[in-house]
């Protein structure tokens, strides 16, 4: 992390464990304002990776799910990159920055993805470069953050559109959540403005309000576990059937025509702590796992929410955390 956005954060009261913000002190009640009220969180676990060069469109285009020939200026698509059995490495939102392109991703995954794209760039004219110290991400959510956006002086794009400031970018995610790229330098202070109207809340209360939006974020514990249908990329617009090939993509293609998709999205409920990772065994079947917990946090009505990709077949059966006389949870499909 750049140190003056750490420091910004120190002096703001963020209390972190080894990379990211927790909290600003009460945890339980940041759980709640953002089911509530109106929110401001640093986005610690996010980083981003620049594609730039002349050829940086067709590269993106040759390796990513999403049309990104089709991303003009201003608009912003989910998409993921898969490996050659159509297993997602990494989920992005990719937005625009002039003829640049920004990746942002799970931040444990940058330092791999970058490699990786790089050895895909043989002779294209294009560079691939870590931006995760140089720009810090924000997020501000709630019926108040479209207000807050413009009470400092800052324009509101529409629904997965992006808009420049000075600074940096803003992206919105849907009707009342925003993530903002602002440069290292100029974040401390943009973060005194917006907190003068939304709460501070640590990676908990993002994190639930991602699970909320169904929002699947593929990280380290989770890479090369889904096809993107099973984590509803296709439904969110970040798998294009209508260009051409792509790491995996006969594998996605067949999967979305011959209707193989066996697994889909749930949010699940439970008693006790989840986490990215953790694998998920049906009740009627305990020796065999039939899926696994993509994001997981505390919730504010209390217990613990989930997103997680699971076997249709085990949710009416039920579904248990680890296995034979493990945790049991609460399985809900996401809605189309």
């Amino acid at each position: 992390m750049n140190p003056l956005w750490k420091d910004a954060l120190d002096a703001a009261g963020a209390r972190f464990d080894t990379t990211n913000v927790l909290d600003f002190g009460d945890a339980a009640g940041e759980l709640i304002a953002a089911r509530d009220g109106t929110v401001l969180a640093p986005l610690t676990h996010l980083g981003g990776i620049r594609v730039a060069g002349e050829e940086a469109k067709s590269f993106l285009h040759s390796q990513l799910t999403s049309d990104i020939n089709h991303l003009s200026g201003g608009a912003v698509q989910h998409a993921a990159w898969c490996s050659a059995k159509g297993r997602m490495l990494a989920s992005f939102i990719v937005r625009r920055d002039g003829n640049d392109y920004i990746l942002q991703l799970s931040a444990d995954l940058v330092p791999a993805i970058a490699k990786r794209l790089q050895m895909f760039v043989l002779r294209a004219k294009v560079t691939i470069a870590d931006i995760s110290d140089n720009v810090a991400l924000l997020g501000i959510a709630g019926p108040k953050a479209a207000d807050a956006l413009r009470n400092a002086g800052l324009s509101v794009p529409e629904i997965m559109q992006s808009v420049d400031f000075a600074d940096g970018q803003i992206v919105r995610l849907d009707e009342s959540r925003f993530h903002i790229a602002v440069g290292a330098a100029a974040a401390g202070k943009l973060w005194q403005t917006l907190a003068a109207t939304a709460r501070p809340v640590g990676i908990s209360a993002w994190r639930w309000l991602d699970i909320r939006a169904a929002l699947p974020l593929i990280s380290e514990a989770t890479r090369e576990q889904f096809v993107p249908q099973m984590a509803n990329f296709e439904r969110i617009g970040g798998v294009s059937f209508h260009k051409g090939c792509y790491p995996g993509q006969e594998i996605v293609a067949r999967t979305q025509y011959l209707g193989k998709v066996k697994r889909h999205l749930y949010r699940l409920g439970a008693a006790e702590a989840m986490a990215a990772g953790d694998e998920l065994f049906s009740v009627a079947a305990p020796d065999q796992a039939c899926g696994m917990v993509i994001s997981a946090t505390a919730s504010p009505a209390g217990g613990y929410e989930a997103l997680a990709v699971l076997m249709e077949s085990a949710a009416d059966a039920g579904v248990q955390l680890r296995g034979r006389d493990g945790l049991t949870v609460s399985a809900a499909p996401v809605a189309a």
